[in-house]
């Protein structure tokens, strides 16, 4: 049921610049549009490909990088998951003009395409990672909201109900009623899972009627799953009676991937029946993955077109020779070989460049927290004193000079327990205190740090500090307060402020932008309310073992 997701969010953010790029003369990428519009999703992907090696001609970087992420797409709403994740990886390397607009809307919808391919092969961590990543370059709020469904379902995939239900009530915001109806039925799910005891079928009713009045189909066979899911132990008779709506509309438009979901429903809440519903589920999925199988194959030999006309010679060659049927079989054999070589080397090409650059951003980042925010801290702590000590200053300094140099090694600061941190984070904060500014510490005690590992405190730390350097540098205020509380595994942080706010496009700059990063490294979460009346309000969360 995620191929909803797919669909609104990639088609949202991928049509609202189109307009703006149909202005370049090539005539593939039009007839690709047209196709795609009008459902030729093989004649589309086609003429993408034509198109991409159009624009390969002219150096046209952007049009090289669109095409390659609508044939992504394609690859992926066809079932060939590893093609799409392929694709998109490619495209990246051409959409490097991160400021552009339309190059940050086509990032989002390639990333969003990530997600989602991982997502279907049950990599759900890395799902969530680049849900995340797509969330980085959305402008839109709506969109936002959107995939903060997207990051609430993979959640409650994943186990995480409590973070899953603040993601998914940030969703509810939506001024789409089909997309309030999907973020209220993923809610209501997730609350159902994390509490035994609650009644969801208001919520997942009043979800199946949104959808009803909007003739939403697809959106239905959604509701239908979840409220079978939900009567399996409590009604199978109910259980059984939405399977099969979920079945009947699961044809009605022609999705065999949920025709199968819904008929593994049927197998089991109808036993007097298997054996008819056992036969029709293998004819789907048989016919699915043949239908998965040919895709496969046919992207490929668009993809590389020497490889197809080679293989499309050995299987004239071997119809030739129908009565010799070793021949076929070794035709068949090296043509598929000499396919899956190719596409493997590029991959290990592309995950090699992928990790070189993930290298590059982390030590990027951390010289950044290292050095930049330790000597920011150090100014501060001497512009605060009111007589100066060069000799702790230059102690301080040495410090920052030290732990630069074990940048090269990758060494980690060795906190030790839980007051260690306690005492860090209180140092922390107070060094930012001087006559203008008042800072405050509430909660901070060693319940709030036990069982957290000492990278994910290293993290914790360098967002503090990050906010403190642009609390520092930007806000003025003059009453700066953390607050810190533990809700059993579940940690959170509020940091509010007096100071004159913080615009919206400043968060996606430098710093700020890395703290959404880290955050999402250990599974956690932070959110800016810059609509506050006066001042800063941050939450920041995350999960402790």
């Amino acid at each position: 049921m995620k191929w909803l997701l797919f669909i609104m969010l990639g088609l949202a953010l991928f049509s609202c610049k189109k307009k703006k790029y149909i202005a370049y003369d090539n005539k593939n990428y039009k007839k690709a549009r047209i196709c795609r519009e009008s459902n030729s999703t093989d004649s589309a992907f086609y003429y993408y490909n034509l198109a991409k090696n159009d624009y390969l001609k002219t150096n046209d970087s952007l049009g090289i990088g669109k095409s390659l992420v609508n044939m992504a797409m394609i690859q992926t709403n066809k079932g060939d998951f590893f093609g799409g994740i392929e694709s998109s990886l490619e495209a990246n390397k051409y959409l490097k003009k991160e400021k552009d607009s339309t190059i940050r809307s086509t990032l989002a919808t390639n990333y969003n395409n990530i997600a989602l391919a991982f997502h279907f092969l049950k990599s759900f961590d890395k799902s969530f990672d680049f849900y995340f990543k797509a969330l980085t370059y959305i402008e839109n709020e709506d969109d936002k909201l959107l995939c903060y469904n997207n990051i609430g379902d993979v959640l409650v995939t994943q186990g995480n109900f409590k973070l899953a239900k603040k993601y998914l009530q940030k969703a509810l915001l939506t001024n789409s009623s089909i997309n309030y109806s999907k973020a209220l039925n993923n809610l209501a799910k997730a609350k159902y899972l994390d509490d035994e005891n609650y009644d969801p079928l208001p919520e997942l009713y009043q979800a199946l009627e949104i959808r009803e009045k909007n003739k939403d189909e697809l959106g239905k066979n959604s509701s239908f799953e979840t409220l079978s899911e939900y009567f399996a132990k409590k009604d199978k008779s109910l259980s059984l009676s939405f399977a099969k709506k979920m079945f009947e509309t699961a044809v009605n438009t022609k999705r065999p991937s949920d025709q199968i979901l819904a008929l593994q429903k049927i197998i089991i809440l109808d036993p007097q029946n298997y054996l008819t519903n056992f036969q029709k589920f293998v004819s789907i999925n048989s016919d699915l993955q043949t239908e998965r199988n040919k895709a496969k194959n046919q992207f490929a030999f668009v993809r590389y077109d020497l490889e197809g006309k080679r293989a499309e010679n050995e299987i004239l060659k071997a119809e030739s020779l129908k009565k010799n049927f070793g021949l076929l079989t070794l035709s068949v054999l090296l043509v598929g070989g000499g396919l899956w070589y190719r596409k493997r080397k590029i991959r290990l090409q592309q995950e090699k460049e992928l990790e070189v650059k993930n290298t590059e951003l982390k030590m990027s980042k951390k010289v950044h927290d290292v050095v930049a925010n330790g000597i920011y801290q150090v100014m501060t702590k001497i512009e605060n004193q009111e007589s100066f000590d060069k000799e702790k200053a230059l102690d301080e300094l040495e410090f920052v000079y030290e732990k630069s140099r074990d940048i090269s090694y990758d060494k980690l600061d060795q906190m030790g327990s839980p007051k260690d941190y306690k005492e860090k984070i209180s140092n922390l904060i107070a060094s930012f205190k001087n006559d203008d500014t008042e800072t405050y510490t509430v909660g901070n005690e060693d319940e709030i740090w036990t069982g957290l590992p000492q990278s994910h405190f290293e993290e914790i730390y360098q967002v503090i500090r990050e906010l403190l350097v642009n609390m520092k540098k930007h806000s003025r205020a003059s009453r700066v307060v953390f607050k810190f509380e533990r809700f059993e595994n579940q940690v959170e942080i509020h940091y509010t402020d007096n100071g004159i706010g913080i615009p919206s496009d400043i968060i996606h700059k430098n710093g700020l932008t890395n703290t959404v990063s880290r955050m999402a490294a250990i599974h956690g979460a932070i959110i800016f309310d810059t609509k506050t009346e006066k001042g800063l309000k941050i939450n920041i969360s995350f999960p402790v073992s």
